[in-house]
């Protein structure tokens, strides 16, 4: 394999010396200068100085973790390739990683040829990018060009392993590669020209290629990408981009298709071992709750106080645990999409009307103050599964019990915002800084300080929450700063039967 004689710089992050020096005795064979870091932080300033164009980063370290430097990294140069280094028993993380960005990932532990491989195939799309950035200059200003230019970006394009596929603003087809054709079934004979919806029959695919190419997202942070199953059952990632001209103007857009069917087979794996394990774990578990509360209840008055302490701590663990794989198996059915799946018109306010009700005892035991406020008499109606309301609000209020003092408070108000129902749940509690807003929906995330360490849970509640919302095409957003208490805001749409 040939590089470019100019040397790659790459940067290693990872807290093991010996892994990091490992790597630089690999890659600096490879015609490659080498900077090091042992920390998530140390790591990016390294790369804000030299900017190297490959970074490989572990995902377990002191300080700020692997899926933090990815994003913050990608936050100052969206086009480095982070190559996520990580433990078998952390694979998952990893998947969510390259959803997120990350270019690829190697497993520890790895022989220097996996190493090799890896660095070797981010530096072939390095060279690509760098030949497709020359070769734009030369492009014409016309997009249309694009299918009878024999140039050589419609090479580049024409053997890329992805699917490819350029429209004009009106969203005409003027360029497909192989593997598009391949993918949507195109007769290799079948000329560009026509618009996009007679090669591709997904109306919702077809609809966002539209706002792409006449530039709807060109300034927004992230341009929405858009997963189909083919009927071979396959499972496709499209990405767009808008091709603007040299007065700014869009010219078109250039749609990527990236096979994800090995990521989802994978996910689907995970979550019917999650599933099998919890159904295996709750029965046994559920017994030794029930023994544990049947011995402490015949336990004579004078027991010892320590042994009756002992087993009332272990009750309370096994307690917790059930509750925990009651959350895994809601999560899974949740993004099975196998629950809370029967609609209904449902007023929103009577539901939380009853659970405020129900939870109002538990406020007043620790002396908070729990109310409910409608500021529009009569809310339109909305299609949910009532239990999913009941999770969503029931979750988001119990938080904020957990996480406000004794004698607190805790609001709970709805309104009407355009043609969504709006339903905020504030408090007076201990809030949270940015960085925690952004990890608060991550499943497993609990924000553990001094003031929060004696709460218990199991971190699934606001990951099942914000899955629940997103089924039923609403929002959520959380505003909220250090010992400023928090607000939660629900949005969800008003629709018809």
């Amino acid at each position: 394999m040939q590089y470019h004689e100019d040397p790659t710089n790459i940067l290693v992050i990872d807290d093991e010396k010996d892994l990091r020096d490992g790597c630089e005795r690999i890659i600096k064979r490879m015609n490659c200068k080498v900077f090091k870091a042992s920390t998530g932080e140390e790591g990016i300033d390294i790369f804000i100085e030299h900017r190297p164009s490959i970074v490989l980063s572990d995902l377990k370290m002191p300080g700020i973790d692997g899926i933090e430097v990815l994003r913050r990294l990608r936050d100052i140069d969206e086009q480095v390739l982070v190559i996520i280094i990580t433990g078998f028993a952390t694979i998952d993380t990893a998947i969510e990683a390259m959803k997120q960005g990350a270019y690829d990932f190697v497993a520890k532990p790895f022989e220097p040829d996996q190493l090799r491989i890896v660095v070797g195939r981010a530096m072939e799309k390095l060279k690509l990018r760098r030949q497709a950035r020359a070769l734009e200059l030369e492009r014409l200003r016309n997009l249309a060009d694009l299918g009878t230019e024999k140039s050589r970006i419609h090479a580049i394009i024409e053997s890329l392993p992805n699917g490819i596929v350029v429209t004009n603003a009106k969203g005409l087809v003027v360029l497909m590669n192989p593997d598009f054709r391949k993918r949507f079934e195109i007769s290799p004979e079948r000329a560009a020209g026509d618009r996009v919806e007679t090669y591709i029959q997904d109306q919702g695919l077809c609809a966002l290629i539209h706002e792409i190419s006449q530039g709807k997202h060109v300034d927004d942070d992230k341009v929405p990408t858009y997963e189909l199953t083919l009927p071979s059952e396959i499972y496709l990632l499209a990405r767009g981009q808008s091709v603007l001209g040299e007065d700014n103007e869009c010219l078109g857009a250039v749609m990527i298709f990236t096979n994800i069917t090995d990521l989802k087979n994978f996910d689907q794996l995970k979550s019917e071992f999650v599933a099998k394990v919890s159904h295996e774990l709750r029965s046994p578990l559920a017994t030794i709750h029930e023994q544990l509360a049947s011995v402490i209840s015949e336990m004579p008055v004078d027991a010892d106080p320590e042994n009756r302490g002992l087993l009332l701590r272990a009750k309370e663990k096994t307690k917790g645990l059930i509750s925990f794989i009651g959350n895994l198996l809601d999560l899974a059915r949740i993004e099975a999409g196998n629950d809370y799946n029967n609609p209904k018109e449902v007023r929103v306010a009577e539901i939380l009307d009853g659970i405020v009700d129900f939870l109002k005892s538990r406020a007043v035991s620790k002396g908070q103050a729990l109310s409910i406020v409608h500021d529009v008499r009569e809310l339109p109606l909305v299609v949910a599964d009532p239990l999913a309301i009941e999770s969503i609000f029931g979750n988001l209020i119990t938080n904020s019990i957990k996480y406000t003092p004794k004698k607190g408070r805790i609001d709970v108000n709805t309104t009407l915002e355009g043609d969504r129902v709006k339903v905020t749940v504030s408090d007076n509690g201990f809030g949270m800084d940015q960085q925690q807003q952004k990890m608060i929906f991550e499943k497993f995330y609990r924000i553990k300080n001094e003031k929060t360490r004696h709460i218990v849970g199991t971190g699934l509640g606001l990951s099942i929450v914000k899955g629940l919302v997103d089924a039923m095409e609403g929002e959520i957003l959380v505003d909220s700063a250090p010992d400023c208490g928090s607000r939660f805001s629900v949005y969800l749409p008003i629709k018809k039967v």
